[in-house]
């Protein structure tokens, strides 16, 4: 036997304590809304804080936006969830999905895609933050890897803030196995601690805010 398979049997044997949820005291609950401010437009505040751009198509067509915006950043290439549906429009990208291992085209990934395009699960509203819960249904690599990186949020899945997201989503029964949070494009203050844009990872965020947009397989 090897010392990683004794490691592993002391683990499975050793019991599960269930442990009660943390109750959080109230300091870290107040919010990053301002008093009286919707948490819409909290979220709108805080994100183009972070160098990121919304756009409301609430009343209107997100997938009109989104070839808007396809059109004016030159993308070519747009990578969609597995089992997305949203039909290619006339000069628009070639769509393609992420239905397969990126084994099988982490060189086109890498090289060849000009943006991503996520579902998010729901968002934060004191922080600017969006949230995908469903490594499956939103591979996290859409968010990370392509240059720009284009997300669709219904308003109605907002929460005031990380602790409200945590009760509302129920995310301790039981915890997510993957949660990848997005508050901006990326960004990284390594360097002589001067926070830079775009270092790694999409340089560029988009925000289409539209009620039940259309979800993988609709």
């Amino acid at each position: 036997m090897t010392a990683r398979d004794r490691i592993l049997r002391r683990l499975r044997s050793a019991g599960v304590e269930a442990l009660p949820p943390p109750v959080l005291p109230a300091a870290f609950r107040v919010g990053g809304a301002l008093p009286g401010e919707a948490p819409v437009d909290a979220l709108r505040r805080n994100l183009e804080g972070a160098q990121a751009v919304v756009v409301d198509a609430r009343a209107g067509d997100w997938r009109a936006e989104l070839a808007r915006i396809c059109a004016a950043r030159g993308v070519r290439s747009l990578l969609l969830p597995p089992g997305f549906a949203l039909a290619p429009w006339p000069e628009g990208p070639a769509l393609r999905r992420f239905d397969r291992p990126i084994e099988e085209f982490k060189t086109s990934l890498f090289e060849d895609t000009d943006a991503g395009l996520t579902v998010a699960g729901c968002a934060i509203a004191d922080t600017g933050t969006l949230v995908h819960a469903d490594p499956a249904g939103q591979p996290r690599t859409l968010s990370l890897v392509p240059p720009i990186h284009f997300c669709l949020l219904d308003p109605r899945r907002l929460h005031g803030s990380l602790a409200d997201a945590i009760a509302a989503e129920g995310w301790a029964a039981p915890m997510p196995s993957n949660l990848v949070f997005v508050s901006g494009p990326s960004k990284t203050a390594d360097i002589q601690q001067t926070l830079a844009y775009g270092a790694h990872g999409p340089k560029e965020l988009y925000v289409l805010l539209a009620e039940a947009p259309a979800g993988p397989g609709e």
